[in-house]
């Protein structure tokens, strides 16, 4: 049975991955999420803190017999920051680019909070975001713990950062050996919530035995590579994996990884090598939570009997989600 996901959890997720707040010195600010509270040890690491917190939650029906449900949620979002020495943004000023960026996301986000898409925006070797990308040549479809999966390195990891026509590519030319990738995505979410998973792949392959790439995703509970998709162009297209059922088989429970395959269509010939080119791959999470989400209102807070300052800003959150609870 599915779960619900809690709406604070929801947006403290959306906030983490929405959130890009650059500096006066164009250096990126390093800005803490969490659940309520605020802890002030934090100012010691970070440039500025945002915490998420449940005010109410209504139950409401939306038809006579009671069977379908609406549920109101009011969410408190508060920012938090204060001066600190050698840093290009005073705290009022970094509180003011937290609070334009908080309602800039969830503004974007209006209609679907729910929806999380992991990508490798960022991403480098061998540190940061827990998304890892691993290529390979073989003669067969090679599972995610295989050894002989080679990581990207940080030059190849930024030719997949975005959908930008700068495209990572592998070659590999053995006789009857396929050019193979391999994308690792770490989901937030417990696996329980999440209704759908779709993974997309933008590129392409070439082989002198024919072009075209196939994709497949992994089922850890039959240890098999399935739903397989295959196009056939010599140029960019983007192939889709969509899942809306037995989603637990395709998310590791130990680690909540899913793992996502590309493959050369064909082989090599042993003299022309099969060539695998990607652009840009994601994994997009829809779970079962929130579906609308607004800013009500916010106002500042500041708390100016201790020093240095404490600059807070605190919001007003409006959120809804639908429940059908069967027979009444």
């Amino acid at each position: 049975m599915s779960e619900f996901e809690d709406p604070t959890t929801t947006l403290v997720r959306l906030l983490q991955e929405n959130m890009h707040i650059e500096k006066d010195d164009s250096s990126a600010a390093n800005i803490h999420i969490s659940h309520e509270w605020y802890d002030r040890e934090l100012f010691k690491s970070y440039d500025g803190q945002i915490t998420v917190g449940l005010a109410e939650s209504r139950d409401t029906k939306i038809e006579m017999s009671g069977r379908i449900r609406r549920r109101l949620g009011s969410l408190r979002v508060n920012v938090w920051t204060t001066d600190k020495p050698a840093t290009s943004d005073t705290g009022r000023i970094m509180r003011n680019k937290m609070v334009e960026e908080v309602n800039r996301v969830v503004r974007q986000n209006q209609n679907k909070p729910n929806v999380t898409e992991y990508n490798f925006a960022g991403s480098g070797y061998p540190e940061g975001n827990p998304q890892k990308a691993f290529q390979a040549g073989t003669s067969q479809e090679l599972s995610p713990e295989h050894g002989d999966w080679t990581e990207l390195t940080s030059a190849e990891y930024q030719k997949v950062w975005y959908s930008d026509d700068v495209r990572h590519s592998k070659s590999h030319n053995v006789n009857g050996e396929y050019t193979l990738m391999l994308f690792c995505f770490k989901i937030d979410s417990r696996e329980k919530t999440v209704k759908k998973i779709v993974l997309a792949f933008e590129g392409y392959g070439t082989s002198p035995l024919g072009d075209g790439v196939t994709i497949k995703v992994w089922n850890h509970t039959v240890s098999a590579w399935q739903n397989a998709q295959t196009g056939t162009s010599w140029t960019d297209e983007t192939l889709t994996i969509t899942l809306t059922s037995s989603l637990t088989d395709f998310i590791d429970g130990d680690d909540g990884y899913v793992w996502f395959l590309a493959r050369t269509a064909n082989p090599s010939d042993g003299i022309s090598p099969a060539i695998l080119y990607c652009d840009c791959v994601s994994c997009t999470v829809t779970v079962n939570g929130i579906t609308y989400l607004d800013v009500v209102s916010f106002r500042d807070a500041d708390r100016v009997d201790v020093k240095p300052f404490i600059f807070r800003t605190e919001f007003i959150l409006k959120s809804w989600s639908f429940e059908d609870i069967g027979d009444a």
